[in-house]
C-alpha cells in the first residue's frame, strides 16, 4: 500500500468536485520534519480565509524520502479530486506534479530556480497550472562556511554531508561546497549520508578522523533527521553548520539560512487565493528573502566554543 494513503477508501469516489475543497499535499519525506512547515502553511490559509475542516480539508500524502513513489502518490491525490497541489520538499515533488496534470493547480516550494527547471516560463508570469515560493539555500553555502570560521577561526579540515538521493541538486550543491572550501583554504570530505544507518556510519568515521567542523548541506532527509545529527554532533563534540532553525532548535550549534517557515507560510496564502478563484498563471513565483542566523548558546558552551561578539551582534536568534 501506498505510504499516506490508509484513507483511501474513506470517502467514496465522485465525478464532481467535492462541496468542500481539497487540499492534496504532496512531501518528499515525512510529517515529523515538517511539522513545523505545515503549521505556518496553515496559518496561511487561515489568513487567506480558510481553515482546515471548516471550509477546507487537506490530504496529505508523503515519499518518506523514497522519491521514486512520488509520481504514483500525485496519481491517488488527483484521483481524490483534490483543487490545488501543494509540492514541498526539494524540487522533486513539484516535478512529479507538473509531469502529471496539466489542469490542477500547483503551488510549490522549492530552493531552485523554477524557471530553469521548467516548472514555469518565467518567475513574474508563470503561465501554466503552476506558481510558488522560491528560497535560496544552495546560494548561501559561502555564507555559511564564512559563519562556521568566524565561530571555529582554527578550522582547516572540514566533513560535509549530502543526501545522494537527488543527484542533480547534490552535485551542484556539493561543487559550491568545494569550491567555496578551496577559495578559503579548507579542505573538504564529502560523506554520502541518505539514509539514518549512513549517518551513523559517517560520524563513525567521523571519530576516527576527527575534521574541525561538520557542514550539513540543505536536504529534506536531513531535516527530518535533525535530532540525529544533533545528538551525534553533540556526542562527537564536533562544531556543525545547518542549513535552517529547526536544527538549532534542536541542539544543533548554528544555523544560516531562509526563513523557511514563511515561506511556507506564503505557500499557504497563494493556496487560499487560488481557491478563491486566482489562476496559478497570474501569480508571480515569490522569492524568499527572509535569512536568518540562530545560535544554541547552551551547544556551544558544552563545546568549549566562544561565541564572537560580532556573531551575537549579528544573529536573529541565540537560543539559550
Amino acid at each position: 500500500m501506498l505510504g499516506g494513503a490508509v484513507t483511501a477508501w474513506a470517502f467514496p469516489v465522485h465525478a464532481q468536485q467535492p462541496a468542500m475543497p481539497v487540499i492534496g499535499f504532496l512531501g518528499a519525506v515525512s510529517l515529523d520534519g515538517f511539522t513545523e512547515r505545515v503549521r505556518a502553511f496553515r496559518q496561511g490559509l487561515k489568513d487567506t480565509g480558510y481553515v482546515e475542516g471548516e471550509n477546507v480539508a487537506i490530504e496529505s500524502r508523503w515519499a518518506e524520502n523514497q522519491l521514486d513513489r512520488l509520481p504514483a502518490l500525485t496519481t491517488d491525490l488527483i484521483r481524490k479530486q483534490v483543487a490545488v497541489i501543494v509540492a514541498a520538499g526539494g524540487t522533486t515533488p513539484a516535478i512529479a506534479a507538473k509531469a502529471a496534470t496539466t489542469t490542477i493547480p500547483i503551488v510549490f516550494v522549492i530552493p531552485e530556480d523554477p524557471a530553469q527547471l521548467g516548472l514555469v516560463a518565467s518567475l513574474s508570469r508563470p503561465g501554466g497550472n503552476v506558481t510558488g515560493v522560491n528560497f535560496f539555500f544552495g546560494e548561501v553555502v559561502p555564507k555559511r562556511l564564512e559563519l562556521l570560521r568566524e565561530l571555529v577561526p582554527t578550522m582547516s579540515r572540514v566533513a560535509v554531508f549530502v543526501n545522494p538521493a537527488n543527484p542533480a541538486r547534490a552535485e551542484s550543491l556539493v561543487r559550491e561546497a568545494e569550491s567555496t572550501g578551496r577559495a578559503m583554504g579548507l579542505h573538504i570530505q564529502i560523506f554520502n549520508t541518505g539514509t539514518g544507518r549512513e549517518i551513523n556510519a559517517a560520524f563513525a568515521t567521523l571519530a576516527r578522523a576527527r575534521p574541525d567542523a561538520l557542514f550539513v548541506l540543505p536536504d529534506p532527509f536531513f531535516n527530518d533527521r535533525r535530532a540525529q545529527l544533533a545528538t551525534l554532533t553533540a556526542r562527537h563534540a564536533i562544531p556543525t553548520s545547518f542549513p535552517a532553525r529547526s536544527y538549532v532548535e534542536a541542539g544543533g550549534l548554528m544555523s544560516y539560512g531562509t526563513n523557511i517557515n514563511d515561506a511556507f507560510r506564503q505557500a499557504g496564502v497563494y493556496t487560499g487565493r487560488i481557491l478563491k478563484g486566482a489562476k496559478p498563471a497570474d501569480l508571480p513565483v515569490v522569492q524568499s528573502t527572509k535569512f536568518e542566523l540562530v545560535i544554541n548558546g547552551q551547544t556551544a558552551l558544552m563545546l568549549g566554543l566562544t561565541v564572537p561578539a560580532s556573531l551575537l551582534a549579528t544573529a536573529d536568534e541565540v537560543i539559550e
